[in-house]
């Protein structure tokens, strides 16, 4: 055709010709797309007949695909991609068949339960993502089940979701009771392998099929499938045949028998049950629970006698409200007989009894008093109650719940420790008024150096402000403010290290303190409990004046003393020099040599003969007196005969006696022996107690001097019938140049007790004067048969010269 043009270009064909063959071929062509549309729509139909064919055979597919989708509850979700939305389709599941509910099944939580829901949304994204399939139960939250298959068709997710109903639903729900079965099984092997109790169970044969770990140990087996296969039992034949009888018959079997439990021999609580099909068996160990129930025995006897020890009274009621025990103290506080007790009342009958005998508190509703006491049967804490009985004892009350039912009663008679706190709360009132009213300063320091208590005194004593010290300041703050009165820095540094030492054994000490004011203080510091410090401040000012002037005065007195000491010396000395001379002319104008006296000139020359020696005497006192009071006097210790010691003072006084018509009476026992001492200076004591003795009688009398022995002391009495000493002089007759002579003869200056006394003390003995008025004087000297040695020389600056 494409080349006919040119092929009639270049011939010279005419024209009709060439129409002609235009035409004819048109026709042809015509006639071949004819034929060919023939052809090809021949072959559309055979091909519209194939797909009509293979449309009948899909509807008819699709409608035996709905009629099987149709014959359970469930439902399709596809996802074309994992970003796709999805396709549902639910058949016969109604909760999800209304025209919002299709995509609604997506919301999984709103119709499973959480972890179900959570499980299948973790599926389905591992499928979409993945393509990994699954297959899951699920429990709806309305009780329905459903089971959920997803896997991976043709690129595309698809999830069926199907109700479970029927013998599926049925076999579902074995499968968990079989699960929870095997569960409990488990639990109930573990439990039983974790008990100390051995147990077991055989089959139909009577062959074991399960030992427990303490049947494995009992038996000392290596496991529990050793025990099993050697057969190792732990009961012995007639134990073993007596349980297959009980099994025979069809009841539970409970005996106690012998067993070897590890190589030992034990008793056994065993009790089978009566299953024939599998009897299982425990054995309860008692030789454990019997040596416990020993022991628990032997301490509630040790605990029973402890508590019969205790003052505070205990009783213990079971959960019925019996009395289960009682020491002897709850018998005593109440008041209650054995017989009584030992019925083992319940507690309301008690309290019963209690009232009826007036011994417990006096309430006006006793029936809601005793329901609070009791409600501590039905509480987990103890309760607490105070009664005040009518005999006015204070008793506390704790009642203390037990576990197991019951309750436990504590009394205690607190009526003395209220007494003593009660008088401890007034005597601490009366001491904390007392020392507010001290004129002393008081301060109490803690063991960590902080004030604690401090009376006004302290304050005012130290000029601290109250505001100030109630803030309870350190040590060093109140030493800062003290020292503007006394700035010493050793005083504060030894109070500082007293107060702040943690040595419980420290030594108090006491210190004076001179202020720069002028006050004197004496601080005291005593140790207290606890580590706690006592400061005391004595404001002796007015005592430290008294005592600087005394102390002047004494040592002016002491210069007056030497002073006349020195002259008493001096002049005594000066003195008997011209007495000596006066007696030795005195003796030698009585001599004949010297020429005849007349009897006037003889009577002359004995008056100035006494005198003279009257004088020498009164000299001879006083030099005595100073030697002594200067600490010097000796005494020459030998043995003294008493006897002749009496005899020789007597000697001394005979020219008295006769010129007072007086006569001595001497009396002495046999064994008075002799004993160590001064034989000049007792002749001395003597002869001054003859002296007064005669000078205060009167003519005719008698003066008697007696002399004993008692004990370990040699004992002497002189004693005579004249006036008399008053009892206001009688306070004085040892003093020092004190006489008292009125209505007697005696005449003397008052030195001759002082004397005896002085000598009396040398010797370490002891003068005593005995005196009425009208009945006449004992003077008794006491001396020590065997105290004084010669080596030995007491202190005589006593007596006279005070």
């Amino acid at each position: 055709m494409a080349q006919v043009p040119g092929v009639a270009a270049n011939l010279s064909i005419d024209s009709d010709v060439v129409g002609f063959a235009f035409s004819g071929g048109l026709a042809l062509f015509s006639a071949v797309v004819a034929l060919t549309h023939i052809s090809e729509r021949k072959s559309w139909r055979a091909r519209e007949a194939e797909l009509v064919s293979e449309l009948e055979d899909a509807r008819a597919r699709h409608d035996r695909a709905k009629t099987f989708l149709s014959s359970e509850p469930q439902a399709f979700i596809a996802w074309s991609g994992p970003d796709g939305e999805p396709d549902v389709g639910v058949s016969g599941l109604p909760v999800f068949e209304t025209a919002a509910a299709p995509r609604r099944i997506l919301a999984f939580g709103t119709w499973l339960a959480p972890a179900d829901a959570q499980a299948l949304e973790a599926a389905v994204d591992r499928l979409r993502k993945n393509g990994d399939s699954f297959r899951l139960p699920l429990a709806g939250v309305a009780g329905r089940y459903f089971d959920a298959e997803g896997r991976a068709v043709g690129g595309s997710a698809v999830l069926r979701i199907r109700e479970v109903s029927g013998d599926r639903l049925e076999l579902i729900g074995l499968r968990e009771r079989h699960a929870e079965t095997e569960r409990h099984l488990a639990g109930l092997h573990a439990l039983l392998d974790a008990s100390l109790a051995p147990v077991w169970a055989r089959d139909a044969k009577g062959g074991l099929v399960y030992v427990n770990s303490a049947y494995v140990a009992a038996v000392e087996a290596k496991d529990a499938a050793d025990a099993i296969s050697r057969g190792l039992e732990l009961l012995d034949q007639s134990a073993r045949s007596e349980a297959a009888q009980a099994l025979a018959k069809g009841v539970v079997w409970r005996a106690r028998v012998p067993a070897i439990v590890a190589g030992s021999r034990h008793m056994l609580d065993v009790t089978q049950t009566a299953s024939p099909d599998m009897p299982a068996a425990m054995a309860i160990d008692r030789h454990e629970v019997e040596t416990v129930r020993a022991d628990l025995e032997q301490q509630m006897q040790s605990h029973k006698r402890t508590l019969d020890q205790l003052p505070t009274a205990v009783a213990i009621f079971d959960r019925s409200r019996r009395l289960a025990y009682h020491n002897d103290a709850y018998a005593k506080l109440w008041q209650l007989g054995a017989a009584f007790l030992d019925q083992k009342p319940t507690d309301g009958e008690i309290l019963d009894r209690l009232r009826a005998d007036g011994r417990l508190p006096a309430e006006s509703d006793y029936k809601a008093w005793k329901e609070r006491l009791f409600e501590a049967y039905r509480s987990n804490d103890p309760m607490r109650h105070t009664w005040h009985l009518p005999d006015g004892r204070i008793v506390d009350v704790v009642a203390h719940p037990d576990p197991r039912g019951g309750v436990t009663y504590l009394y205690d008679d607190t009526t003395e420790a209220v007494d003593l706190a009660t008088r401890f709360v007034a005597l601490n009132r009366t001491q904390s008024e007392t020392l507010e009213t001290l004129h002393e300063g008081v301060a109490v320091f803690g063991a960590d150096g902080r004030l604690n208590f401090c009376n006004p005194a302290f304050a005012r004593m130290w000029r601290l402000e109250p505001e100030e010290l109630a803030e309870k300041p350190r040590f060093e703050t109140i030493v800062a403010h003290c020292k503007t009165l006394h700035d010493d820095e050793e005083t504060w540094g030894k109070l500082q290290s007293f107060v702040t030492s943690f040595n419980d054994m420290r030594e108090g000490f006491t210190r004076r303190i001179e202020r720069s004011d002028g006050v004197v203080l004496d601080c005291t510091a005593q140790s207290l409990l606890d580590g706690a410090a006592l400061l005391t401040f004595v404001d002796v000012t007015a005592d430290v004046s008294a005592e600087r002037a005394l102390s002047e005065r004494n040592k002016a007195l002491m210069a007056a003393e030497k002073l006349r000491n020195d002259f008493i010396h001096h002049v005594s000395y000066e003195l008997r020099s011209p007495l000596n001379n006066i007696n030795g002319f005195v003796h030698l104008l009585g001599e004949d040599s010297t020429g005849p006296l007349n009897p006037r000139q003889f009577e002359y020359l004995g008056y100035v003969s006494k005198s003279s020696a009257a004088l020498l005497a009164i000299i001879d006192d006083i030099l005595d007196l100073a030697t002594i009071d200067e600490d010097a006097l000796e005494l020459e210790f030998s043995d003294v005969d008493v006897l002749a010691t009496m005899r020789a003072a007597i000697e001394g006084v005979q020219d008295r006696l006769a010129e007072n018509s007086i006569d001595v009476q001497i009396v002495a026992l046999d064994n008075v022996g002799a004993f160590r001492g001064d034989a000049k200076r007792v002749r001395q004591i003597l002869f001054n107690l003859l002296s007064n003795a005669i000078g205060f009688s009167s003519p005719g009398q008698t003066v008697t001097l007696a002399a004993l022995r008692r004990e370990d002391d040699v004992v002497f009495k002189v004693t005579d019938r004249g006036r008399g000493i008053p009892p206001d002089v009688l306070e004085r007759v040892f003093e020092r140049f004190e006489s008292h002579t009125a209505g007697s003869r005696h005449r003397g200056v008052g030195l001759g007790l002082s004397i005896v006394r002085a000598f009396m003390e040398l010797h370490g003995g002891k003068v005593f004067i005995d005196s009425a008025p009208g009945e006449g004087t004992t003077v008794t000297c006491v001396f020590p048969a065997r105290a004084a040695h010669e080596e030995m020389r007491p202190a005589a600056r006593e007596g006279g010269a005070q």
